[in-house]
Formats: structure tokens, sequence, C-alpha cells
């Protein structure tokens, strides 16, 4: 309750009520109000009488002029900001994590990889960026959400707020008055119009923000589990001295925390169906159809996105990076990417374009058989034996044909952007006193 009371004020409560109001505001019996929701089929009301039956001297008063969702939807709306705040706070670590990651191996030359394919160098630092600024993209998203985010107010049942104008008429106060003073001491902004709940495309605005963090998570999952395959195996799970990855075959070092979040985000990701269709379907003031599913798929989506950002922090603090197979890809793979510079050198010097093309078409063609039978890539000594090759480039195609002399920007633009993820700062002051009271940080 408001510690500067308007509605007192305005004459509507006394001095003594809001006193005994005060008095049993923590005293809430779960088990008598699910008895006697059990009769009358309403929870707030349920709610409501234990309160009534406590509070006596104050009880005539309590939920005067209101309806239900004066009381829920605004509770949920603090609630949904908080944990955006919450959920935010913990991508950040994550993000922390990455910028140590990316800065720790932005020079590592690796082989990048489009429609699963080889295709030309990159380095791990690079590859890790990808991933983060996705998520980072998610963080300023979150944090946004958790800004903005308006609520219901106070307007009863269906948002004209004539039962607190009737209330208040010739006080002086103005419903405004009294909804202005409530929703500052949870830091809340109201929409400008609303039936009997707020708007519930706001739910769908809200889940779509967490499921898109749920399928960066996701994708960055999927691409370590690429990754850590035995044709690949650049990275890894974190893996305990003690662990074991399958009952039946000792070996195995299965990514089960990247599948566990592949999992949660299916979850996220479907939730977001459920709320809109509740915002398409929440018939003319309200209709009652979209309650049962919210109790379920608010609160579980966020619990799920929180776990999922979790997860992630342990297979990025965690990362085990194998750099003697990325050497081995590289050298496998990087071969053949490097004729791009190889061709490009050569034209400078006079060679003519599709002449030399065809001749690294031809020689490629017989590497690939080579490294398909399991041989070292013999593509950088075929070409520099091939004497038109050697009248343009001479001694320099060892160098031309160092894939890891091909990364361009990569490491550049990765320690550029850890130091980004330094600076980001995020949260929402508004919602700071909901969390104090919650024992929580903004």
């Amino acid at each position: 309750m408001p510690s500067s009371c308007t509605a007192a004020n305005a004459g509507g409560v006394s001095d003594e009520e809001i006193a005994d109001l005060r008095r049993f505001v923590d005293a809430v019996d779960i088990d008598a109000a699910h008895a006697i929701e059990e009769e009358i089929g309403h929870d707030l009301m349920a709610e409501l009488r234990v309160y009534a039956g406590q509070a006596k001297i104050g009880a005539g008063k309590i939920h005067l002029g209101a309806t239900s969702m004066d009381i829920e939807d605004n509770v949920e709306i603090a609630r949904m900001k908080a944990a955006l705040n919450m959920l935010a706070h913990n991508i950040g670590e994550l993000l922390a994590l990455f910028s140590e990651k990316i800065e720790r191996y932005a020079d590592l030359p690796c082989m990048a990889y489009t429609h699963l394919q080889a295709a030309e160098p990159s380095t791990l630092g690079y590859r890790f960026c990808l991933w983060a600024q996705d998520i980072a993209f998610d963080y300023n998203n979150l944090t946004c959400l958790a800004s903005w985010l308006p609520t219901k107010g106070l307007r009863g049942a269906v948002g004209t707020s004539a039962s607190y104008a009737a209330l208040l008429k010739g006080t002086g106060v103005t419903p405004d008055d009294i909804e202005r003073e409530v929703l500052g001491e949870f830091g809340l902004q109201p929409v400008p119009v609303s039936g009997q709940t707020y708007p519930r495309r706001l739910d769908y605005v809200v889940l779509t923000g967490v499921a898109t963090f749920a399928a960066s998570c996701a994708k960055m999952a999927f691409d370590v589990r690429v990754l850590a395959s035995s044709p690949f195996g650049e990275v890894g799970e974190p893996f305990g001295r003690k662990q074991v990855g399958s009952s039946a075959m000792p070996f195995k070092r299965n990514p089960i925390l990247s599948e566990r979040i592949d999992s949660l985000a299916r979850i996220v990701s479907a939730n977001v169906g459920v709320v809109w269709q509740n915002a398409a379907d929440n018939l003319l003031e309200r209709t009652l159809d979209d309650s049962a599913n919210r109790r379920s798929v608010i609160p579980e989506s966020f619990l799920a996105a929180d776990e999922i950002c979790t997860l992630a922090r342990k297979v990025i603090g965690g990362l085990r990076v194998d750099e003697r197979r990325i050497a081995q890809n590289l050298a496998t793979f990087g071969p053949f990417a490097a004729t791009e510079a190889l061709l490009m050198a050569a034209a400078k010097r006079g060679a003519d374009r599709q002449e030399l093309h065809e001749i690294m078409r031809e020689t490629s063609m017989q590497a690939w058989d080579a490294v398909g039978r399991g041989e070292e890539n013999p593509l950088a000594r075929l070409l520099g034996a091939h004497p038109r090759v050697r009248q343009y480039v001479g001694d320099e195609i060892g160098s031309l044909m160092n894939p890891a002399e091909h990364t361009g920007l990569a490491a550049q633009r990765a320690r550029e952007f850890a130091k980004k993820l330094r600076e980001l700062d995020g949260g929402d002051a508004s919602v700071a006193p909901y969390l104090t009271e919650m024992g929580l940080e903004a």
C-alpha cells in the first residue's frame, strides 16, 4: 500500500482501516485460500475473503471499485519486468565469458564452413563473435523490453475507470491520481487505454523476445554439437574426469549440455504460438480462454530461457578447444580456399585469369582425390610444380597457399567486438523498487 495514500486523503478509507490492512498484509494463508477457492471457483476472491477475515476493521474497503485484473495484470507485468532484468543479467554473464574466449582465440586460424562444407579460413575467435553477436542483440532487446513494458493500470471492469470515478466524485482526486500513485510504487507505467486486461499482444512481444534469445543459444549449441562430432573434432563441451558419456559406449563424450539447450529452446518456441493465439483470440474487452495457459507458458518460458542461459555459460566457460584438430582440418581443406589468393596474385602479374582458373580446377580435383584417400593435401605441391603457375608466382606459392595468411580482418574485428561486449550495460531502474522488495537487484 502506498506510504502516502491518496485514497485516504480523498476520504475513501480511514487511518484506522489502513492500519488494520497493513497489520495483516503479510499474513498470507494459502491453505485457507485454496479451501475457499475450491468452493467458489475464483482464485482472487478466495484470497480477498481470507484477507477480509483477518483485517476485520478494514475488510469492507478491500477491493472496492476494483476488478481482478486491476490486481493480477499489474502484478503480472511487474513480474515480467523483473524476470526480463534477471534474464538479462544472466545473459550479461554469458557475454562476459564470450569476450574472454573471443580475445583468447581471436588469432587462431580455423576452417570456416558454409553449407556444412569447407569454405575459407577464418579464426575461432571470429566464429565465437557470430554466436555472441546474436546473443548481444537479444540482451539489448530484452533490456529495452524491461524498460518499456507498460501495464493495464487501475481501470475497473472494462477499462473505463467508472467505478473509481464514482467513488472519488466530489473529492478533488481523480482515478488517474490513484492509478499514478499505485503504479509508481512498482515503477510501472500504464497503457493509454485498456479493456479489462492489458493487451495480450504484450505477452506475445515479450515471449517472442525470450524465444529469440533461445533461438540464438540453440543455433550456438547446434554448432557446438557439429564441431564436437567425430569428423570435425574441433571443440568439445566441458567433460569431468569421472563423467560418463554413455552407459553402453565408455569412450563417448556426448554434448549433452548443448543437446539440453536445443531441447529447452523448442519449448520456448512452442509457447510463443500459444500467446499469439491469446493475442489474436481475446475477444472484445476480454475473454478468459487465455487465463489457464498463461499461468504455465509465461513462467515456463522464462524458467526455460534462464536454464538455457545457465547451460550456455557452462558450455562457453568450459569449452575445450582442440587446436591440433583445428590445424589438421585447416591443412586438409585450407589450400583449396587459398587458390583464390593465388589466382589474384597471378592475374596482377599478367596471367590469363581463365587459363589459370582451369589449371587450378583440374589440379584441385586431383588433390581432392588424394584427400579422399586419406593422404595429405598435395595441392600446393602440385600447383608449385606447374610451369604456368610458377611463371607468375614463382617461390611465393608457399605463402600464398598458406590458409593462415588469408583470414582477412577476422582477428581485428574479433578483438574490437570483444571490447564492445565488455562495454555492454543494461538493466531497468524503473523496476528497482519491486526487485528490492523481492530481495533482488535490478
